[in-house]
C-alpha cells in the first residue's frame, strides 16, 4: 500500500512539526502508544521519521509501529541486557553529529522501562536529551482515578524480594499519600493479597487494567475488596492506585504495631521507634507518636 509522505500529511502540516528545530547531537526520548496505536503524537511521528536511527527495546515491536505509519528509519537494539553497550554506541553516534530516538515497547522510555542508563550516559557526555512526551500508563491511570490530594508517589514495579517488598509497601501506606504501582498479570494477585493485608480495609483503591486497549477496565474498590477485584485469573498489565488516606492520616498496620510493641518492652520509646522504623520503613515520628499516645 502506498502511503503519502509524512511531510504532506495535512494534520502534521497543521501541527507545525515540520517547522520545528531538530538539533543534531541529540537523543530524542519518544513516547509510543501503550495499547491504542492512534495515541502516537504528530511530533513523535515527525521525529521518528527524521532521526538517523531509532534505538528500540524490541526492534520487532517497534518495526510494526513504524511500518503502520510508513517510517523506514533504521533500528538498533537497546534493551535491559545490552543497555550499557547501547549507551556507548549511541553516545558515539551523537558525538559524530547524529540524531537518535530512543523508544520502548510501549509508553515513555526510562519510566519503569529501559532507557535511564542511556539517558545518563548522554547527559554525562555533555550532549542534549530532548523529551518527546506522549502516552504513559501512569498518567493515564492517575487522570482517571479521581485521587484526593495533590501528592502521588510512583513506585513502579515492586521489588521481587519479599522483605524488601513488604517494607516498601508498609512505608508507602504509612505516609498516607496516594501511590501507584505497576504490576504484571502473573504477580498481581499476590500483590493484591499483600496490599489488602497492609492497607486499612476501607482505603480506596483503583485497579486499571489494559489501558487504552480493547478490554480496558477501571474498577474502584476498597482494600478489603481488592483481591476480589483482581480475580482468580488476572490478565493484562495493571496499574494499582492507592488513594490518600482519609484526612491524610495514615494507619499503621498490625505487623508494624507488633514490632513496635515488642521493642518498646525492652527499649526507651525513642530507640524503639527508631529501630522499628528501620525494619518496617514507617517514618520514625509516626511510630514515636503511637508510643506516646499509648
Amino acid at each position: 500500500m502506498n502511503r503519502p509522505r509524512l511531510d504532506a500529511d495535512p494534520l502534521l502540516v497543521a501541527s507545525g512539526a515540520a517547522q520545528q528545530e531538530l538539533p543534531a547531537q541529540s537523543l530524542y526520548l519518544v513516547a509510543t502508544p501503550i495499547g491504542n496505536a492512534a495515541d502516537i503524537t504528530l511530533r513523535a511521528l515527525w521525529v521518528l521519521s527524521k532521526v538517523d536511527a531509532i534505538a528500540a527495546e524490541d526492534t520487532r515491536t517497534t518495526g510494526v509501529l513504524l511500518r503502520r505509519y510508513g517510517i523506514d528509519t533504521p533500528l538498533l537494539a537497546a534493551h535491559e541486557h545490552n543497555e550499557q553497550q547501547a549507551a556507548e554506541s549511541i553516545v558515539g553516534r551523537l558525538r559524530n553529529g547524529g540524531r537518535v530516538a530512543l523508544v520502548t515497547d510501549a509508553g515513555t522510555p526510562a519510566v519503569s522501562d529501559p532507557g535511564a542508563r542511556v539517558v545518563r550516559a548522554v547527559l554525562d557526555a555533555g550532549l542534549r536529551v530532548v523529551p518527546v512526551p506522549g502516552a504513559s500508563a501512569l498518567t493515564a491511570a492517575a487522570s482517571a482515578a479521581g485521587l484526593r490530594g495533590g501528592l502521588l508517589t510512583f513506585a513502579g514495579f515492586l521489588p521481587t524480594g519479599a522483605l524488601e517488598r513488604q517494607r516498601l509497601l508498609r512505608e508507602l501506606t504509612a505516609r498516607g499519600e496516594a501511590f501507584a504501582l505497576f504490576e504484571a498479570p502473573h504477580r498481581v494477585a499476590a500483590t493484591a493479597v499483600e496490599l489488602a493485608g497492609i492497607l486499612g480495609a476501607g482505603r480506596r483503591v483503583v485497579v486499571a487494567r489494559e489501558l487504552t486497549k480493547k478490554f480496558e477496565t477501571l474498577r474502584v474498590c476498597t482494600a478489603g475488596e481488592l483481591v476480589e477485584a483482581i480475580g482468580a485469573e488476572p490478565r493484562g498489565e495493571y496499574v494499582l492506585l492507592v488513594d490518600a488516606a482519609e484526612g491524610a492520616v495514615a494507619e499503621v498496620d498490625a505487623l508494624t504495631r507488633r514490632w513496635l510493641a515488642a521493642l518498646a518492652e525492652a527499649l526507651p520509646a525513642s530507640r524503639a521507634a527508631a529501630l522499628a522504623a528501620r525494619v518496617t520503613g514507617v517514618p520514625r515520628d509516626r511510630l514515636y507518636a503511637l508510643l506516646a499516645k499509648d
